[in-house]
């Protein structure tokens, strides 16, 4: 298996559910909160799991 070959940092999943518009409006709502409130404190508000929020804060 070649795993320096061309393609090799393509991500494979399934799309988000969530709109693009949701997404991008969830990130400046944790940065706000950063350091007050936890990213499970934010998501939980958010109806959305933790590490989502965390990956699209990365």
């Amino acid at each position: 298996m070649d795993l320096d070959g061309p393609g090799r940092d393509v991500q494979v999943g399934r799309r988000s559910p969530y709109p693009e518009e949701f997404r991008k409006d969830a990130v400046p709502l944790y940065r706000a909160a950063a350091g007050k409130r936890t990213y499970a404190a934010v998501a939980a508000d958010l109806g959305i799991t933790a590490e989502s929020l965390r990956t699209w804060v990365r």
